[in-house]
């Protein structure tokens, strides 16, 4: 080797040396608090109420990069929830979809590890009056996680385990196709890999879900809902103004038919009953009612509109959604004639979908995604968007016989948990104890 090829080997092996010492923190003889300071010296850091088997809780409002390839883009207040019980336990790290409410996750009680709740960029607290939408992208809320990581690998020794549900869900497997030796463990609950802005496999589940007679008491009750929707407009103006909720982003009219093509997706979603459907010898108050508890006509109003512009945003740039079946009820539609997802999502902005994104992820995990547990409930359309991870991935996938979005380990019989349980203990070792949940 040449001394001009010794010396820039040389220099390479340095900075690659000095790269990996940059992210272990000499901690030892501080107490708790301390360690986090100096982890994070620029972030306000303070106590909240411990819960469960914790035994210290904090906020921390991180600096965080807007754009992590471009320290001069400027930052933005991220709020984390970290709670602590041993140095040594494992840490799960929660992912959300949305805003992080503190709160003890399952596998936090499974494990009785550490907790670790990341709130999505741009949500909740984390949200400033203008969002920068250039970057709220999932590649940039990666690397939130990534960096978050490395510095908390000089707190906690354990195994790590991430989760999340629903996007929260889709978040871990981004990570997981992104950075696969961050994490140890994966655990995605009800997590769909969408194939495009209106995936059709959601409406085709709907239409198969479930018996014929509950299918089509679900089309009755919506053409019934829209044949009395003079009534149910004056129920719908009575609870807006009862709850001081204004419509002006979508009108009242406008927001009844969205709920009523919505109205399937939600009811299957959720796990309704099919009993108690509303559609003989039953008013406009009750019918108002029921799709007002299954949908949520507050959904629809001026405050949750703004709430989910940044969720819509993505759902039409990267993550993908779902269409509307406009065919049982066309003929009745007089306000929302061409049906999409794209009216909840801010204007003025290019939404041009991204199809490759979640392809490449969904690529990866199916393919490569060792160390996967994937829950679902086959009553969920997002179920149909569920990954199918290939014979030869060390993987798991359970799917609850009429389990809805709510499902969750505790759902699963005895046996079924058991078989989770044992995975979960293979993947991690034996070193790792679990408390198993307890089968109603």
């Amino acid at each position: 080797m040449s001394f001009i090829k010794q010396l820039f080997f040389l220099l390479f092996l340095s900075l690659t040396l000095l790269s990996c010492k940059s992210s272990q923190v000499n901690l030892e003889g501080l107490t708790f608090e301390e360690k986090l300071e100096t982890l994070f010296p620029n972030a306000e850091i303070s106590s909240i109420e411990v819960k469960g088997h914790f035994t210290k809780s904090f906020q921390l409002i991180l600096k965080e990069p807007l754009d992590h390839d471009d320290p001069k883009a400027g930052t933005f207040d991220h709020y984390i929830y970290l709670s602590h019980v041993d140095y040594n336990k494992p840490t799960i790290l929660i992912t959300e979809g949305y805003d992080a409410r503190p709160r003890t996750y399952e596998l936090s009680k499974i494990f009785k590890g550490n907790q670790v709740q990341v709130e999505y960029r741009f949500y909740g607290k984390s949200r400033s009056d203008s969002i920068p939408w250039d970057y709220l992208k999932n590649d940039q809320a990666i690397e939130d996680y990534h960096q978050l990581l490395l510095k908390l690998k000089n707190l906690y020794s354990g195994k790590w385990i991430s989760t999340g549900i629903s996007k929260g869900g889709e978040n871990v497997l981004i990570y997981k196709s992104k950075y696969p030796n961050d994490i140890d463990v994966a655990v995605a609950y009800v997590a769909p890999l969408i194939n495009s802005q209106e995936d059709i496999r959601t409406e085709n589940h709907i239409r198969t879900v479930g018996s014929n007679a509950c299918r089509k008491k679900i089309i009755t009750f919506q053409r019934e809902v829209l044949k009395n929707r003079d009534s149910i407009l004056k129920e719908i103006h009575k609870y807006a103004t009862s709850k001081k909720m204004s419509f002006t982003e979508l009108s009242i009219e406008e927001a009844l038919e969205y709920a009523v093509l919505e109205f399937p997706f939600s009811f299957w979603q959720w796990g309704a009953d099919c009993d108690e459907i509303p559609i003989q010898d039953t008013s406009a108050k009750e019918q108002f009612e029921y799709i007002n508890r299954i949908v949520g006509i507050g959904f629809y109003n001026d405050r949750s509109y703004n709430e989910l512009l940044p969720s819509f945003y993505q759902h039409m740039i990267e993550l993908g959604y779902y269409g509307f079946d406009v065919a049982p009820i066309k003929d009745l539609l007089q306000e929302v004639l061409q049906p999409t997802n794209l009216r909840f999502a801010p204007k003025n902005v290019d939404l041009t979908y991204e199809d490759n994104y979640i392809k490449k992820v969904r690529d990866f995990v199916e393919k490569k995604g060792d160390g996967i547990l994937y829950i679902y409930g086959d009553y969920d359309p997002w179920g149909a968007c569920a990954p199918i991870p290939k014979p030869n991935v060390d993987a798991i996938k359970m799917v609850l016989k009429g389990g809805s979005h709510k499902t969750r380990i505790r759902d699963f019989s005895k046996a079924d948990q058991e078989l989770i349980y044992r995975k979960l203990q293979n993947w991690l070792g034996q070193d790792v104890k679990l408390y198993p949940l307890r089968v109603e």
